[in-house]
């Protein structure tokens, strides 16, 4: 573990990779939210950090933006290469429940589920 002092608060490397002292918020869980275009006070009160960890992290990335970046697109990448074996090692099971009928007495529920679900689909396009 190496700690990397900024503003008090240490950001230091762990095996999960750079994240904030005293937590287990990381560099790269800031930076989705960044690239999302939150402000710093909702990334801040979303992960409960205080104003002197926050601007720490911010302070840390802006100055090791090219380093954090890299480090962050392979983050991206094995969170996709996760996701993506999950998805298939359950796409079978998956199958298999859709094809197995409801519980009886259930059908309000999953109608109220089904209309849901169409009503945030049109909301995404």
């Amino acid at each position: 573990m190496t700690a990397i002092s900024n503003n008090q608060v240490a950001i230091i490397r762990t095996e999960r990779g750079m994240r904030i002292l005293s937590t287990r918020i990381t560099i790269y869980d800031v930076m989705d939210f960044l690239k999302a275009h939150y402000p710093p006070k909702l990334i801040r009160d979303r992960f409960n950090l205080t104003d002197a960890q926050i601007n720490s992290a911010l302070s840390y990335i802006e100055t090791n933006r090219s380093q954090i970046e890299a480090e962050y697109q392979k983050v991206l990448h094995t969170r996709e290469e996760i996701h993506q074996y999950w998805e298939d090692s359950n796409s079978e099971y998956f199958a298999y429940l859709a094809t197995k009928p409801h519980k009886p007495g259930q059908e309000a529920l999953w109608a109220k589920l089904e209309q849901q679900k169409s009503d945030r689909a049109s909301v995404m396009v």
